[in-house]
């Protein structure tokens, strides 16, 4: 099978019998310890999968928008071991987790892209945690706007300070360094 001949992952989820969620921001899709019964395909909007630490403060651990499933990894669990907060309004198309597990093994082609999106976010996970392992706030910046190609919205940046893991006032900091470098426009 040639990878280009592929269907998307989207398109065979979406021939999966399930049904539409709406969120609205702010609001909550599901939380630690709940137990699975659907898998999310994110239609539309952005839901972030967050951890909260000891310290009060949050890690997001993905940043779900349009084409994205949320917590993939949740079809091999009993319960969710996060928490995942629609940031925008979102609607999802939700799967009972037991008719994709089903679909999974009868359908060599579903399963092929269901493994291939895993592998991508595989890659996506470990250059998250490489970020996360530098030890400068500049240079956590750098290597998100070198792995996302572009700077965040306007009114994003809280979110990029979560995501790689340091406080929004120690990015505003840094932010504000690269404006003073660069001088008055």
């Amino acid at each position: 099978m040639i990878e280009i001949m592929l269907p998307s992952l989207f398109a065979l989820l979406d021939d999966l019998p399930g049904r539409p969620c709406e969120f609205a921001a702010g609001g909550s899709v599901f939380h630690s310890g709940d137990p699975i019964r659907n898998i999310h395909a994110v239609q539309s909007g952005t839901i972030h999968l967050v951890r909260h630490q000891d310290d009060g403060s949050i890690l997001i651990l993905q940043r779900a928008g349009p084409a994205s499933i949320l917590a993939e990894a949740s079809l091999y669990s009993a319960q969710y071991h996060c928490d995942a907060r629609a940031e925008t309004a979102a609607v999802t198309w939700a799967i009972p987790r037991s008719t994709l597990r089903a679909r999974l093994q009868q359908d060599p082609e579903l399963a092929v892209v269901w493994a291939r999106h895993l592998a991508r976010e595989v890659q996506q996970a470990r250059l998250q945690a490489e970020i996360l392992f530098l030890k400068t706030v500049a240079a956590r910046l750098d290597a998100w706007i070198a792995w996302h190609g572009s700077r965040p919205e306007k009114g994003h940046w809280s979110a990029v300070a979560h995501e790689i893991g340091v406080s929004p006032e120690a990015l505003y900091r840094e932010m504000a360094r690269r404006r003073a470098r660069r001088g008055p426009a």
